[in-house]
């Protein structure tokens, strides 16, 4: 599989460990972090045209993305 940017332990190197713990133990964080993954693969397929698509949903993922980060991060900032 080829490197795919915007993961969450690229995005918050210093909370893997969190991040782990939570998807284990809050299904709400576990949620969003496969969510996260699914909509950030789905961008990454795009931009490297495997699975091509029209700007417009790109820029609508994206913004998806940039949703999903902020909640994730302000899960892991509170804990």
């Amino acid at each position: 599989m080829s490197h795919t940017p915007h993961e969450l332990v690229e995005e918050f190197p210093d909370k893997v460990d969190a991040m782990h713990a939570l998807k284990q133990t809050d299904a709400h964080f576990a949620r969003l972090s496969d969510e996260y993954h699914e909509i950030n693969r789905t961008i990454h397929r795009a931009e490297t045209n495997v699975e091509p698509m029209e700007d417009l949903a790109a820029v609508d993922l994206r913004k998806q993305r940039a949703v999903l980060k902020d909640e994730i991060w302000g899960i892991l900032s509170a804990g």
